[in-house]
Parts: C-alpha cells; structure tokens; sequence
C-alpha cells in the first residue's frame, strides 16, 4: 500500500500536469494527498516543515537566476540580436537546417556552464523567429531546446560542468572527464537519434502542410528598429556570459574563501551572518555571468532595447515568477515524497537487479523520474545506495568512471515526465502547453535513456572508458 500511495500520488500530478493544471496549486495537493494516507498525523508537519522548506529554499537560491536569464532573454529579442543571428544562420545553413542550428546553440551554451533554465530563457527568442521564418510548427521548439539544453550536454559529455555531471564525483572519487569514450559515444547516439527524430517531426508537418502556428501563446516581441546588427555584434553577449561564467567560478572562491562572514548593520548586537560560499559561488557566477549579458546588450542596443524596457521587463519578470514558482513546487513535492516509506521500498526493490551497471542505471532514472528531478534522483539514489554500487562494481571489475558516467546519464532520462520541473519551466516560457509539445520531449527522453544502455552493452563488449 505505501508504494501504492507514492505511485498514485506521482500518476495524478503527471496527470493534471499533461492536462495544463497549474502545478502550484497540485503539486502540493498531491505531496499532502500522499502523507495523509500514509500517516495522517504529519500532513501539517511535513507541509511547513518539508514541503515548504524545500520550496522556499530553492527559490532562495535560484530566483535570481530565473529572473536575470528571462531579462537577458527579454533585451535579446528587444534588441533584434535575436533577428540578427536567425537571418545569419538561414544565409549559412539554410531554412531547413533551423533545428540543428538550435540545438547547436543550446549545446554551446550548457556545455559552456549556462544553466539550462537560463538556456531555455536565452535561446527561445532566437528559436521562435528562426521557426517562424523557416516555417516550422511552434509546437516543435521545446523538444528541439530538449535535445540540446537536457540531454547530451547536460550528463553524457565529458567535461560538462552541468550539475548532473559533477555530483558523481563526490561518491566515485572521479573528475567530470570520466568515461570519455563512453561519454562522447553516448553524446553521438543521443544527438544523431534526436536530430534524425525531429527532422522527421518536421517533414511530416511540413507535409501536412502545417506552418509556424497563429494565434499563438508568449510571442516575442517584433524587432521595431530600423536595421539589424551585425551578428557577430549580436553574438557578443552570449559569448560573454559564457566566458564571464567561466571567469566567476574561478575568480569568486579566491576572493571570498570556502566561506564568508558578516555583521548586519542594525541596533543591538546581530549575530555574524555565514555564507558558505562553495555552495552558492556557481549559482554567484551565473548571476553575474547575466548581468554583464544584459550590460551588453542595453550599451550595443541602447535605442531599441529603452525603447519598451519597462513593458518587455515587465512579462519577463512575469514568466520568471511562473517557472521559478513551478519548479519550486516540482522541488517540494520530491522532498516530500522521497520521505515517504513507499519511496524506500521502491529503492530497495531496485537494488534486487543484479547486473551492477544496469542496476545502477535503473535505479537513478527511476528515483530522478519519482522525484521529477535528474539531480535529485541521481543525489538521493547515490546517498543511499553509492556503497552498494561501489562494492558490486569492484567486484565485477568495474572502473569507477564507468558508474560515474552510466548514473549521469541515467539521471537525465526518466526524470523528464510530464511534472518535471524544468520540462514546466520550458512549456511555460514557450507558451505551449503538455498536449501540444510533451509527446516530442518524451521521444527525446526515450532516446537519451536508451543510449545509456546502449552504452554499458559498449563497455561490456569492448572494455572502453
């Protein structure tokens, strides 16, 4: 019964998730709905002390992330950079290359540091209008974001500094370069299946003669200047959030330490306020990685960007408010399942699979698709069971990059169901909803989880790394 309770409680926000209710409102429906058959006496308890804990605490770290990546989105489009490098790219690739050449940026983008959600922020203006004028259905732009932004750049390649490439590291002694050839193979399989899927999609709709769409949902603004900047100009600003991202992950841990303190100016005696900085300087560096994009932009594009600031940061600020809500909620409510007994017997039953690699596999795609989180799964699957993986791995021979490569990629498969946070966080950006784009994104998922094991049958007949 209590795995019952886990798993009825995970089909019904999927459920009212595919059919465009608002997570805010369900996800902690179904997190409370859930401990109240299980124990009715904790509902209070875990809703102000897990649920929202959870919630608030994610939205302390990551907001202005949120907020910073839908501004430097917002004066992209504003400034018709965005316009700029889509009619660049149809002179050099040519209308009908619009999904690689989005699917290249995105991947750019995450392998160099940029956050996904901050990538679905920044690449959607670009994607909308390089659609639009190569006539490609609207519909088919979160998966396309998908497979550059969740998949291969995001677990699979070595030396992605993505977080589901870097937590493997702390349970398996190894570095984000694990696996190479296994990674970059398996980068290979995920980016030629997805490509060779959503060129499909789009001859099929084309076929159909089916175009961009009207009527549609969160359309960027049209470019209201007079002539467009030259794309290199227009790609300066991305260029420098990579490069300033890079830049702040070095430079803020020398300047303030492991950790930092002060004393708040107010009456009476304050106690020292301690922030532990090598758990904030990333989330640090990206912040400041956007405000410098936004700086470039507004001084490369100052006429047309002032123009409708007010007005454009405005549904901006909205869209952040949304996502960052939504994923938030998504948060709480894989807190509070993953502390129900029913997601302790669905751990243990996994741990009964005996292929050590297939089994390490399993367990965190099915943990990051309970939890709706690659992250959180991949964390709470090896907090639990790293030692077990470890033991039936050297027992079998098994190098330890091998299981750090196979659990990130395992993370990124399952965890993209239909309640996933930033599966939520691209439809909301988009303005599509789950009956009209998640079906592409779940084939995109299909084929990043495949790959994975696609991968272990790899090493087990040749013994690469």
């Amino acid at each position: 019964m209590d795995f019952v309770i886990v798993l009825g409680a995970l089909c019904f926000l999927m459920y009212v998730a595919y059919r465009g209710h608002s997570v805010i409102l369900f996800a902690p429906v179904a997190a409370m709905g859930a401990v109240l058959l299980t124990d009715p006496s904790l509902v209070a308890p875990m809703f102000t002390g897990l649920f929202m804990d959870k919630m608030v605490g994610f939205l302390k770290l990551y907001f202005p992330v949120f907020l910073l990546g839908a501004v430097f989105g917002k004066v992209i489009e504003l400034s018709g950079f965005s316009k700029s490098i889509v009619a660049a790219t149809i002179r050099l690739f040519g209308p009908k290359q619009a999904m690689l050449s989005i699917v290249t940026v995105c991947a750019l983008l995450t392998y160099g540091g940029v956050s996904l959600f901050v990538v679905v922020f920044a690449v959607y203006p670009f994607a909308a209008e390089l659609f639009r004028q190569s006539d490609i259905p609207k519909r088919l732009i979160p998966g396309t974001i998908a497979l550059g932004a969740f998949t291969f750049t995001m677990m699979a390649l070595p030396g992605t500094p993505q977080i589901q490439n870097i937590i493997p590291t702390a349970f398996f002694g190894t570095d984000s370069w694990a696996a190479p050839v296994l990674g970059t193979v398996g980068s290979v399989l995920i980016f030629a299946g997805g490509m060779a899927y959503l060129e499909w999609r789009r001859r099929s709709a084309s076929a159909a003669s089916e175009g961009y769409g009207s009527e549609l949902r969160n359309e960027p603004e049209p470019f209201a200047g007079d002539r467009l900047a030259h794309p290199l100009v227009a790609l300066l600003p991305l260029v420098l959030v990579g490069v300033s991202n890079k830049l702040f992950t070095v430079l803020i841990p020398q300047l303030y330490g492991s950790s930092h303190s002060f004393v708040p100016a107010v009456m009476g005696e304050a106690a020292p306020v301690v922030q532990e900085v090598s758990r904030v300087s990333a989330i640090w560096a990206v912040q400041g990685a956007l405000l410098v994009g936004i700086l470039a932009v507004i001084a490369l594009a100052w006429r047309p960007v002032t123009r409708k600031f007010a007005e454009g940061t405005k549904t901006a600020i909205g869209g952040a408010l949304l996502a960052s809500m939504n994923t938030a909620s998504e948060y709480g409510f894989g807190a509070v399942i993953a502390a129900l007994p029913g997601f302790l017997l669905v751990a243990n039953g996994l741990n009964s699979i005996p292929d050590p690699l297939v089994n390490e596999a399993v367990t965190v795609t099915a943990l990051a698709g309970i939890t709706g989180s690659a992250s959180g799964g991949m964390g709470i699957a090896l907090a639990a069971m790293a030692e077990s993986f470890i033991a039936n791995a050297q027992a079998a021979g098994i190098p330890m990059d091998v299981l750090h490569r196979v659990a990130a990629m395992a993370s990124g498969g399952m965890d993209t169901l239909p309640h996933n946070g930033a599966v939520i966080t691209l439809l909301a950006v988009t303005g599509l909803t789950h009956r009209q784009s998640y079906g592409d994104i779940f084939a995109i998922t299909i084929i990043s989880t495949a790959a994975v094991f696609a991968v272990i049958g790899l090493y087990y007949l040749t013994g690469w790394v």
